[in-house]
This record gives structure tokens, sequence and C-alpha cells, in this order.
């Protein structure tokens, strides 16, 4: 009994990683006021940087383990072909859509740009280097051929690749390649091989509960290290909540115009009666953040009051959890344009397209789990050459708007399920 009551009392993770927000925030004006700078910079921010640290150390494990169990799931098209092609099909032209709202909306508030000049260029001299850096890269793929990035995508060697986070595009492609092979040979026949896959994906999963465990420290270190480096500049806090604001309104054009859109041109279902079954499933994302821990629910509410058959649900929402992440990729895409105004780095046209492609096919990597897209928004940073330490000014805010990316992710499979349950 009592141990029913201390699981009940337990602090939920959101709310310890927005009180670590909280308390940083306070306490790195306190130290502003008491002038700690020097005791926050030596013994406050270091956690921050672990923190960052561990996130850059499960990246790479988890994209290849993640996308490799993604598309032995898809065994079941040989079954149901048809549906699964089109099932597909749908969830990537959704995150495309999901990505051009995003890459759309940031671009017209331009939300970066409200962050103060002088401590704009302050931040661009902070990660000069690896901006230079990437930016030479990014001008030898100009100079190269055009398909160039193709080239770059196949690894020479796997174990390097797996050695440098930037190299992210080649684990994908090993990672689509090494899942392929395995529904071509046929799991039964490797059962061993899947299941090491299944169990190192838990392992995996165990570590990201860990670090986010670690989490309220590290956003606690991570802010009051932002407040005292930037002087409490109120410019920091209007640019943050000018992005908040940007990433809010691409998230409700998704959810209010676009899934409503599709589902009057593709399904036979009355709005009202789609809201009214998803609302539920819409609150435990929120509450939880995760996807996957939403799964049963989805479920539930799809086949029993949206009348989806169990053929059809079955289906599609679990290869959802895994592929379709619209809120998450939306997201992605707003954090790295924000990011870069932040910054001064100017995108070109061809950058991007290729936030456009690098967050569409990141997202069909990304965990079902609280955390799991600040992951894979470093796949996005680097593509485009915009230093990943810049994720240490939007950590901080991100739960909330993590908490509003799973709802837009439940929301987009269970619309998918009704189109293709009404156009099989």
């Amino acid at each position: 009994m009592r141990k029913e009551k201390d699981h009940r009392n337990r602090i939920p993770l959101y709310a310890k990683i927005l009180l670590g927000m909280g308390l940083g925030i306070g306490f790195g004006f306190l130290a502003m006021a008491l002038h700690w700078d020097d005791f926050v910079h030596d013994w406050v921010a270091p956690f921050g940087t672990v923190f960052m640290r561990l996130l850059k150390l499960i990246a790479v494990p988890l994209v290849l383990v993640s996308l490799i169990l993604g598309v032995v799931s898809l065994k079941d098209i040989r079954n149901l072909s048809r549906i699964g092609l089109k099932t597909i099909l749908i969830y990537v032209c959704t995150t495309i859509i999901a990505v051009s709202i995003g890459l759309t909306m940031v671009s017209l508030i331009k939300p970066g740009r409200v962050f103060p000049k002088d401590k704009q260029t302050e931040f661009m001299e902070r990660f000069q280097q690896t901006v230079a850096e990437r930016e030479a890269q990014m001008q030898q793929v100009q100079d190269d051929s055009p398909l160039q990035f193709v080239v770059d995508m196949v690894p020479e060697n796997l174990f390097q690749a797996l050695g440098d986070n930037s190299k992210m595009l080649q684990i994908i492609f090993f990672a689509l390649l090494f899942g392929v092979a395995l529904i071509v040979v046929g799991p039964s026949k490797v059962p061993s091989v899947v299941r090491f896959f299944q169990q190192l994906d838990l392992v995996l999963l165990k570590i990201i509960d860990f670090i986010m465990a670690f989490a309220p420290i590290g956003v606690f270190a991570l802010m009051a290290a932002l407040i005292v480096d930037y002087a409490g500049d109120v410019g920091i806090i209007s640019a943050l909540g000018m992005y908040a604001l940007t990433v809010v309104l691409a998230l409700a054009v998704i959810i209010f115009l676009v899934y409503p859109t599709i589902l009057r041109v593709f399904s036979k279902k009355k709005l009202g009666q789609f809201f009214h079954a998803v609302f539920p499933v819409q609150m435990l994302a929120f509450s939880t953040s995760s996807s996957a821990a939403t799964l049963p629910l989805t479920l539930e509410r799809t086949q029993k009051h949206l009348g989806v058959s169990e053929e059809v649900s079955s289906f599609v929402l679990p290869v959802g959890v895994t592929i379709n992440m619209d809120g998450t990729s939306c997201y992605q895409a707003v954090a790295a344009v924000f990011l870069a105004q932040v910054i001064g780095l100017d995108l070109t046209f061809s950058q991007m397209l290729l936030i456009l492609a690098t967050a569409t096919i990141s997202s069909i990597g990304t965990p079902g789990i609280p955390g799991g897209s600040i992951v894979m928004l470093m796949i996005v940073l680097d593509s485009v050459g915009i230093p990943i330490e810049g994720l240490a000014l939007i950590l901080g805010i991100d739960r909330p708007l993590d908490m509003l990316r799973t709802v837009v992710n439940v929301t987009g499979d269970t619309t998918v399920a009704c189109i293709v349950d009404d156009t099989k």
C-alpha cells in the first residue's frame, strides 16, 4: 500500500524539468545579482555540459537501432502490401507538409532576429570555429557534383561513421540497408539477430530514461549558465518566447488546419466525431510525451470510437509510432532555422531543402519517448552546419514543446489510420 502511495505521489518528469528550468533561471538572476559568475561557470555549468555529452553519446546507437527495428517492423507489408505502401506514402507526405509549415512559419516570423544583436555577435563568436568548419564543408559540397550529397550518404567505413556524430546520414543509410536485408532474408530465419536489436533497443531506451532523469539538473545548469552568460538580458527571454510561439503556431496549423482538411477530402469521418474520439489520446500524449506509451489507448479509441478496422489500425498505428513524427519534424525545422538566425547564419534555399529532407528522414528514427526528438535534432543541425552546442539555448523550454509535439504526432497517426481505412 505504501508503494502504491509513493508511486502516486511521485513528481512526473516534465514537472521536474520545468522546475529545474524555473530554478535555473532564478538561480541565474540571483548569481548575477551576487556576482557569482565564476561559481556558476566553474561549479554549475559543467553539469549542463555533462547533460549535452550524454545526449551526444546516445545519438548514434539510438538512430542505428531505432531505424533497423522500424524497417523490420514493416515485414507485414508482405501480407498488407497495398495498405503498407499507402500508409508509408501518406506518412511521408504529411511529414513533408509539416516540415514545410515549420520552415514557412519560422521564415515569416523570424524569432531569431529578436535575439539581441550584441549578444548575437557574442554567441556567434563562441561557436565561430564550428560555424566556419561547417560553412567550408557546405561550400565544398556546392563546388562538387550536384549528386555529391548522394555519394556522401554512403559510408566507406561503418565504424568510422559510427565514431562521428556528424555522419548521421551515413548511419541512417546503413540502418535502412541492414533493415531491408533482414526483411529479404526473413526475420524468422535470423531470429537471434532481430532479438538482439530488440533487446539492445530496450537497453538504449533505459539509458535514455537515465539521461532524462538527469535532465532537470542539466536544464538547471544550462539555464543558470545561460542567464549569467547573457546577464539576464530581456532580449534573450523575448527571443525564446518568440521561438516557442512560432513552434506552437506551426503545430496549431497542422492539427487544426492540415489534418481536418485531409480528413474532409479523403475520409468519411466527421470532424466532431474524430476530435471527440482522439481527445483522450491527446491528453495522455500531452502528459507522457510518449507516442509509444499512448499506443494502447490510440488503438482502442481508433477501433471503438472511429470504427477503423482492426486489420488497418493494428498495422498503421504501430508503424506510425516509429515513422510518423509530424510534430517532431515541424519542430526540428523551426529550431534549426531559429538557431541559424541567432548566430547570424543565412541559410540558402538549397540548405532549406536539405533541412526538409533531413528532418523528414531523421523523424523516422525518432523514438516515441520523452526527449527522443532532441537527439534527432542534432542530425538536422549538423546537416546545414549549425553547431549543436546551440541546443543549450532551447533545451530549457523544450519540455512543454515536446508535450505539444507528441499531441500532434498521435493525432497524425489516427488521421492516417482513418484515411487508409476509408480508402482501402
